[in-house]
């Protein structure tokens, strides 16, 4: 694959390949510590599968950035993790974690394929993308193999196409509600999983911050996704649909922090970020009036967390900047 030297990259370009090095430079302290206490070979093998792309990714990458001359990301190294720190989650949910980290990667390589317009990039992302989809489903496969793996709720099969023939369709405020449909039940459960997945994951990270602000921060976070899966439950529930949990999500009694505060910090708050977009996306396919209502609710509270997380990572200076629009009017006037 060839760069084209003379087609500059655009902003959705440098945006795709920025945060692919960021997030994949997480990825791996991330999985070495993982792979420091997992002893079950099958993922294991997922695991290092896993690793070995987020490896392949930053080489590709870098190379492309030096093409261009941009400045190599700093991003995340050795020093955020300690392999030595004492087991924090289960095995089952290394795993689980992996199928998480693939269907993001899905997600956020599919936009940045449908943004690019520079053929190796096309190339590159639509490869990303590929790969992504063989490690969710490698992790997905051995999560059934346990019985681990949580389905969306079935429903039966429509006997005939219906279409809708009155507007108390939309309604949802008083009395007669119409069960969810199937568009909304997709998202209210994707979202739940969502949830449960940050809900384990910062119920960790809070056992061993260093810092007592991230601390608290994390343990309001802990607040937010237990009640939003709770909603979220609740509303499939309402619908007689089960809400069921994926086994195993355990955290262990440890204060040895296996990361540093930035990372951790960091990757709630990648966590927060991709909530906030698929609330959205979850929010326009509504068609009950309330359900829209909910998410709007939902959404101003994690946004309000968001904007205190990356106030807690600037006073840190643990910010790292994405590439900046030059401010041309700053330098008319200096």
């Amino acid at each position: 694959m060839e760069p084209e030297r003379n087609i500059n990259l655009t902003s959705a370009e440098l945006s795709g390949l920025w945060t692919t090095y960021i997030n994949d430079s997480m990825a791996i302290p991330v999985i070495e510590y993982y792979l420091k206490h997992t002893t079950d070979e099958k993922i294991k093998d997922v695991l290092t599968f896993a690793k070995s792309l987020s490896k392949q990714h930053l080489e590709e990458i870098t190379v492309i950035f030096n093409e261009e001359k941009f400045p190599i990301p700093y991003g995340f190294t050795n020093d955020d993790v300690n392999v030595e720190a004492p087991q924090l989650f289960s095995e089952n949910f290394h795993l689980a974690y992996i199928y998480y980290m693939g269907k993001s990667g899905m997600e956020a390589y599919s936009m940045a394929l449908s943004f690019s317009a520079r053929n190796d990039l096309c190339e590159l992302f639509n490869k990303y993308w590929n790969q992504s989809a063989e490690l969710m489903k490698k992790s997905m496969d051995i999560l059934l193999e346990k019985g681990i793996f949580t389905r969306p709720p079935f429903m039966p099969v429509p006997e005939q196409v219906e279409f809708v023939q009155n507007k108390s369709y939309l309604n949802g405020w008083f009395g007669g509600k119409r069960p969810l449909n199937a568009i909304e039940a997709t998202h209210v459960f994707g979202n739940m999983k969502t949830n449960e997945m940050g809900k384990t994951l910062i119920t960790g990270f809070a056992q061993v911050a260093k810092s007592q602000q991230v601390r608290d921060f994390f343990i309001r976070g802990k607040k937010i996704a237990t009640k939003h899966t709770g909603v979220f439950s609740s509303l499939l529930q309402k619908s007689d649909l089960p809400a069921t949990m994926t086994a195993d999500a355990t955290v262990f009694p440890s204060n040895t922090p296996p990361f540093s505060d930035k990372l951790m910090m960091f990757h709630i708050s990648a966590m927060t970020s991709i909530g906030i977009g698929k609330y959205g996306i979850a929010m326009s396919v509504c068609t009950r009036h309330d359900l829209a209502f909910q998410y709007g609710k939902l959404l101003a509270e994690i946004g309000t967390y968001a904007e205190d997380g990356a106030d807690i990572m600037i006073e840190n200076k643990w910010m790292e900047q994405p590439p900046q629009v030059p401010n041309y009017e700053a330098r008319a006037n200096r």
